[in-house]
């Protein structure tokens, strides 16, 4: 399948609005450039109809220009390679690429190769989680990873002592680039799932939930999660705004969960309740 790459020149304070916006229409990888950002959608799902009414809209607020270009999907690792940058997380977690050395300073060292998928930690939600994540003890425990992209979490959680990891995407070729990248980093038993909140359904209950997504389907699936979450288990999210924090906060204190924490980067939060 080929896919759609769209080219945006906008000024930062607008980027990370667009990218939220960008992420409601089905795209799902997203490279930071100088001076914008370029955004990825399978050619199936792709609307440039519906593309042009958010980016016309937006027009008329700031200055932005955008071009639009196929590219087969054979050629997605020449994108990421040319634009791929290793990152240090929290002083502890090395994020880098396989042509990347590992630094000596890291204490865990992550190997993510995205082949389209969402999670290179560049983003702020993904940076959020895994500060979030090294705050809460994960040795021996069991952890789930819903909308798992490239797999970043759910190989955190495993660098962080976990014994049972789920990963759960919605697309077929996120699956396979998380397994391949739970294989890489040495984690081949996570349980990379195909499907959404249906498939956790009756499973047994976790220790630490993680979904790193967007606000419309957080507040959806919260109540699936809380039903296969452990009491005084931990649920991390992500994949919102400042401004939707009350409307999170809300929603899990109707179903009994405690906030604890919240971290904020570029407006973007990563937030920790306790079951």
């Amino acid at each position: 399948m080929d896919f759609i790459e769209i080219t945006l020149h906008v000024n930062e304070d607008f980027a990370d609005i667009l990218t939220a916006e960008l992420g409601e229409l089905g795209f799902d990888a997203f490279i930071d450039t100088e001076d914008g950002f370029n955004a990825y959608i399978t050619e199936d799902i792709f609307s440039e109809e519906r593309l042009k009414a958010i980016l016309n809209r937006y027009a008329e607020m700031v200055p932005l220009q955008y071009s639009i270009q196929k590219i087969a999907k054979q050629n997605w690792n020449e994108e990421w390679e040319r634009n791929f940058e290793p990152l240090f997380i929290g002083g502890k977690v090395s994020v880098r690429a396989s042509f990347h050395e590992k630094p000596a300073e890291a204490k865990y060292d992550i190997v993510i190769n995205p082949k389209m998928s969402f999670g290179t930690g560049h983003h702020e939600t993904t940076t959020l989680m895994i500060e979030n994540q090294l705050t809460i003890d994960h040795q021996n425990k069991r952890v789930l990873d819903m909308g798992c992209g490239t797999g970043i979490l759910a190989i955190m959680a495993g660098e962080l002592g976990a014994s049972e990891i789920v990963a759960v995407e919605i697309e077929d070729w996120t699956v396979e680039n998380a397994r391949e990248n739970a294989v890489y980093n040495d984690y081949p038993a996570i349980d990379v799932r195909l499907g959404g909140a249906e498939t956790i359904a009756g499973d047994e209950p976790y220790d630490i939930i993680l979904a790193n997504i967007n606000r419309n389907v957080l507040l959806d699936d919260m109540a699936a999660y809380k039903a296969v979450l452990k009491q005084e288990g931990w649920l991390l999210l992500s994949g919102f705004y400042t401004e939707d924090l009350p409307a999170i906060q809300e929603s899990a204190a109707g179903l009994g969960l405690t906030y604890t924490s919240h971290r904020v980067k570029n407006n973007w939060v990563s937030v920790i309740f306790k079951a």
